[in-house]
């Protein structure tokens, strides 16, 4: 087919997309004089995206299979909206050769590869087959097209467990299952199937050989459609968990100039074999010794700024206008590595909470300026709500220096700087595993995160001075500030004290710890805390930076602190710390949930019940699983005994906190 008609000028932009990526496209495009139109659904009304966009187009109810996953409903609100060109961003309908050809049979530019491209490239198990008739390395696995259960029983069973079962047709973890035994098989692969089915609306599964102990690197290449090919370099994508890559890196620190130039070339050879044209990103596992093949992502990959901050390419620039028919602006030969770049995924989880996702309104967003080698991608600002439909990722936090190590450095600190309240995120997490002495030290593998865990979300810590003096200042600036002092405050002048008293005593509780008491005493001289037997001198004033600089004992410390009713977020040299503080007259009622409820944690689907009522369990036992965000959580017996109930059913969509099953001790 002539080229000219599927790449060709544009002057209005669809973004099949939303969050951050919608975001990121529309800046772009905007900059380019492009009009850009954002979609939504109905959980996304007042996103970030659809108010950045020039126009935005409703496309139905929340759940992405009626909205974002649904072709039809894209192409109408390209045709509503005058676009003539899609940009699919990732995930969603990024890699779906069908949505592809939509757009063509529409009349729409999609920016992208071809529908062929996707088919040959795309599909996990076809691009195998091609670069296995190509001499590229690959791991020994099943990729054919047969997906019944006898004919992946007995392709795991030649290839030899452990195996990796995966879907052909996506990416970012989800349809993967890792499996060690032949008796794990069949519901490994039911669970992956479904998980893709509801993640990309393909449920095709491959199974490869699993490489252990393995680090994960991967080649930037764009085309264009003059013929043009050229890779931008690695990227390195070792640190992960579940499959999900959490930090990545570029260039690679595994690899030297020789290897570097052998992988680079490898991936141009594999985008080649199919006449590669658009953005796209192919996939290496490495065992130390040898790099195989995996995959290629026919689309925009997450991790895509570190390639752009050590080449100086916008890519989506470069996407934008490879669609619009242009030549690539440059030849491989000059394009120049500098520095080093490093990027960390913010989600709304809990880590502690074996990365539960979490729903809410955002009620603060502070993050550093984006200045001296600092990037920031949100799709998320102050007052958006995270829903329980779609992925949890709120921003990405990009740190470039001329160095590995001062790029580490910069990420820990703006990772440091960061707080975001309403929603539990991954932050402190992220800011304990860039700052680990391995990840400096480039001794990880993809196991790294899951060998780590206990310390990368060990406890809690303990409050101390410089946190209880913190929590004080912020309650009397809070109590100033709704007083409507502001004008006329005090607090303008360092070592203000309220006057007309002379001592208040407050009291704060950690956790479930015990209660702590300070007692301020002031008037006459320094303002003193005192907490237990300890007397410190205390001092506080608005800082520059919107924090709150606190002087004990002559030493002065900025703090951040966010004072929410009796609940305040404390944080300071010494970390991030929740502290409750206990309501002097009284009032306080918490609410305590029994670890026994079998309950929703979060709004969902039910999309399978694994136990029988009068089953007798044992604990940990898995009873049900859920759909939450795209993403599977079995919830299990949390002790020995007998299942009474289920009080739900497959399909259900369920509310937080709604009891599913009830179990009898036994």
């Amino acid at each position: 087919m002539d080229r000219s008609k599927l790449y060709r000028r544009f002057r209005t932009l669809l973004i099949a997309n939303r969050g951050e990526i919608a975001v990121r496209v529309i800046r772009t495009a905007g900059a380019m004089g492009l009009r850009t139109v954002a979609v939504y659904s109905e959980a996304d009304r007042g996103a970030l995206h659809v108010a950045m966009a020039d126009e935005a187009v409703l496309l139905g109810p929340s759940r992405a299979r009626d909205s974002y996953l649904n072709i039809e409903r894209v192409i109408e609100a390209a045709r509503k909206s005058g676009a003539e060109a899609v940009h699919p961003g990732y995930g969603f309908l990024s890699e779906n050769a069908d949505f592809a050809k939509a757009c063509h049979d529409a009349g729409l530019v999609f920016v992208g590869p071809t529908a062929e491209m996707m088919h040959a490239m795309g599909s996990k198990s076809g691009s195998k087959q091609l670069m296995e008739k190509a001499g590229v390395p690959l791991v020994p696995g099943y990729h054919g097209e047969a997906q019944d259960d006898a004919t992946l029983a007995g392709a795991a069973a030649k290839i030899g467990f452990p195996v990796l079962v995966k879907a052909s047709a996506g990416g970012g973890g989800r349809g993967m299952r890792i499996v060690r035994a032949a008796s794990e098989l069949a519901a490994s692969v039911e669970s992956a199937k479904r998980e893709a089915k509801a993640a990309f609306g393909d449920d095709r599964m491959l199974i490869e050989k699993l490489v252990e102990n393995p680090r994960h690197i991967e080649v930037q290449v764009i085309g264009d459609s003059h013929g043009n090919l050229l890779s931008l370099f690695e990227r390195e994508c070792t640190l992960q968990r579940r499959h999900q890559k959490v930090i990545e890196e570029a260039p690679s620190p595994t690899l030297d100039a020789a290897q570097r130039d052998a992988v680079c070339a490898a991936a141009r050879k594999a985008a080649s074999t199919v006449g590669y044209v658009g953005a796209g990103t192919i996939e290496f596992v490495s065992d130390g010794k040898d790099v195989f093949f995996i995959e290629m992502n026919t689309r925009l990959q997450v991790e895509h700024p570190v390639t752009e901050l050590i080449t100086g390419i916008d890519l989506v620039e470069w996407q934008l206008r490879v669609a619009a028919g242009e030549k690539l602006p440059l030849t491989q030969d000059q394009i120049k590595l500098r520095g080093h770049a490093i990027e960390a995924r913010i989600y709304a989880e809990n880590p502690d909470k074996n990365f539960m996702p979490s729903v809410g309104t955002i009620r603060s967003w502070n993050v550093p300026e984006q200045s001296g080698g600092l990037r920031i991608d949100a799709g998320y600002r102050q007052g958006d709500t995270v829903s329980p439909h779609y992925d949890a990722m709120l921003a990405k936090v990009i740190a470039w220096a001329p160095t590995r190590d001062a790029a580490i450095d910069r990420l820990s600190r703006a990772l440091e700087q960061s707080d975001v309240r309403g929603v539990v995120t991954n932050i402190p997490f992220l800011a304990a595993l860039v700052s680990h002495p391995a990840v400096g030290a480039n001794a990880i593998d993809t196991g790294f995160i899951e060998r780590e865990l206990k310390h990368l979300t060990s406890g809690a810590k303990l409050p101390h001075d410089l946190e209880f003096g913190a929590a004080v200042a912020a309650i009397l600036h809070e109590e100033a500030r709704v007083a409507g002092s502001e004008a006329k405050s005090p607090w303008r002048t360092a070592g203000w004290m309220p006057v007309g008293r002379r001592q208040r005593l407050f009291t704060f509780r950690h956790g479930q710890g015990g209660e702590q008491k300070v007692t301020l005493h002031y008037g006459k001289g320094l303002a003193m805390l005192a907490i237990g037997d300890r007397k410190i001198s205390f001092s506080a004033a608005p800082g520059a930076s919107g924090g709150i600089d606190v002087t004990l004992q002559g030493i002065k410390s900025h703090v951040m602190a966010i004072v929410e009713g009796h609940e305040l977020y404390v944080r300071t040299r010494n970390g991030r710390f929740e502290l409750h503080w206990v309501d002097p007259f009284g009032g306080d009622v918490e609410e305590q949930v029994g670890e026994d409820r079998i309950v929703a944690p979060l709004p969902g689907t039910v999309v399978a019940l694994l136990a029988e009522i009068g089953a007798k369990l044992e604990k940990g036992a898995p009873i049900l699983t859920l759909e939450v965000m795209k993403m599977e959580q079995t919830l299990r017996a949390p002790f020995a005994g007998v299942l009474k109930a289920i009080k739900c059913k497959v399909g259900d969509i369920v509310a937080e906190g709604v009891e599913l099953a009830e179990i009898e001790p036994v």
